[in-house]
């Protein structure tokens, strides 16, 4: 049963003759949103951009579960990439496109205002906000009455990141107000929806964030831990189906309770 390979398998969460892009789809948060959606019915373009064997694998599990996905390599800081995305994604699955998750973003490096360059900054909001920005708009023509975004912001975007965050915090932060301009210019058709995920256990706080800093996070929270990948693919399926139809417009904290907004 396809819906084996998503735990919690008792979800409701129903998105079969969904055609779903995820960007970003090749590790972590983006390849558990894919395996959800594909878990909850949807047909899932996962695009990668170095992560081939993580998608691939998504893939295999998809499809050794009954499900349909492929994958797609881009650089969602292209606007060829996003087009071809979106014309790969057609092609494969008919010419509907029912959801979008944008996981695509990182921090790329922490540097302070002092330290930082012009061309920091613009590389950091090109591949979390611009990014953003050209795939609602390739997809936006080819998604009919019911579709559904979801995009990701930050807890950073409501705090102001931690040090040297800066201008991810920044990013994130227009990923939200995106958001709500974007859910009053594109419904009632389309609901646009992002998620501000905190501390998760990925590679990016594997890569930026020191060990004891990651256990203080934890520690302070509620639910005394990090939170995983899988958390918020859950929060991102029920997002992208028709159980969030009055949800518009929202950008939903998923951070065990370390910051109450």
């Amino acid at each position: 049963m396809l819906q084996s390979i998503i735990e919690p398998s008792t979800s409701n969460v129903n998105l079969h003759g969904k055609v779903a892009i995820v960007t970003g789809g090749g590790r972590d948060i983006g390849r558990a949103c894919a395996l959800r959606l594909a878990g909850a019915g949807a047909k899932v373009a996962i695009n990668y951009f170095n992560s081939a064997e993580g998608a691939a694998s998504a893939v295999r599990e998809i499809k050794d579960a009954g499900g349909d996905a492929l994958a797609l390599q881009g650089d969602m800081t292209s606007d060829a990439d996003a087009e071809r995305l979106v014309a790969g994604a057609r092609e494969a699955f008919g010419n509907r496109i029912d959801i979008l998750v944008h996981v695509t973003g990182g921090l790329i490096a922490r540097k302070t205002i002092r330290e930082m360059d012009v061309d920091h900054w613009n590389r950091v909001l090109d591949l979390n906000a611009t990014s953003f920005f050209r795939m609602v708009r390739a997809v936006v023509p080819h998604m009919a009455g019911g579709g559904s975004i979801v995009g990701f912001a930050s807890q950073a975007g409501r705090d102001g990141g931690g040090p040297g965050a800066m201008a991810y915090a920044a990013s994130k932060g227009a990923v939200m107000t995106m958001t709500r301009g974007l859910a009053k210019e594109l419904g009632p058709e389309i609901r646009v929806n992002s998620v501000c995920p905190g501390m998760i256990n990925t590679d990016f706080h594997n890569t930026f964030t020191k060990p004891e800093v990651r256990a203080n996070v934890a520690n302070a929270t509620p639910v005394k831990r990090e939170g995983e990948s899988e958390d918020v693919a859950n929060l991102v399926g029920f997002l992208a189906s028709d159980d969030a139809a009055f949800i518009s417009g929202a950008n939903v904290d998923i951070n065990g309770g370390a910051l109450f907004s």
